[in-house]
């Protein structure tokens, strides 16, 4: 059986903080602003195995108002997904995400992210697809007040 997944998460950005994506340090004036590290990237595609597997969402197990999660990497949050879906009998196909963000500009981290990635899941880069956009100046995200990810993944029975 093959499962699909989508997962969709948005943050502020701001100044002063620091700009994780796939559970990499990107060098930015402008930081992302979430309970834990504000990974969209990586939010997103935990909602996407979860979803997947019939599972709930992120803040089904790791709540925003829970101060066990404050600061917390979210590299954590994905390993559990990840065992989560395991558990359930599933092993991912593949992760397809998109990163949408005005500035910096990612191509160049790009390589870094989807290693990142693959390291967290133990999971073939192959399997994994990171591409980013900007959305040319329009809406919040062009005014770079905060950045968005889509994220798809398929799972399958092991």
């Amino acid at each position: 059986m093959i499962k699909v997944g989508i997962g969709y998460d948005v943050h502020k950005l701001k100044k002063g903080l620091e700009l994780y994506i796939g559970g990499v340090n990107i060098s930015s004036e402008l930081g992302s602003d979430g309970h834990s590290d504000g990974d969209a990237l990586i939010h997103a595609i935990v909602d996407a195995l979860l979803g997947a597997a019939g599972l709930g969402d992120i803040g089904t197990y790791f709540p925003s108002d829970s101060d066990e999660w404050k600061g917390a990497p979210s590299h954590i949050f994905l390993t559990d997904a990840n065992n989560k879906i395991k558990n359930e009998g599933f092993i991912i196909n593949n992760i397809d995400s998109t990163i949408v963000l005005e500035k910096p500009r990612l191509a160049q981290h790009i390589p870094d992210i989807v290693q990142s990635l693959s390291k967290i899941l133990d999971l073939d880069r192959s399997k994994i697809c990171v591409k980013a956009t900007t959305t040319d100046g329009l809406g919040f995200i062009g005014n770079e007040l905060g950045w968005g990810v889509l994220a798809i993944v398929s799972i399958s029975n092991q």
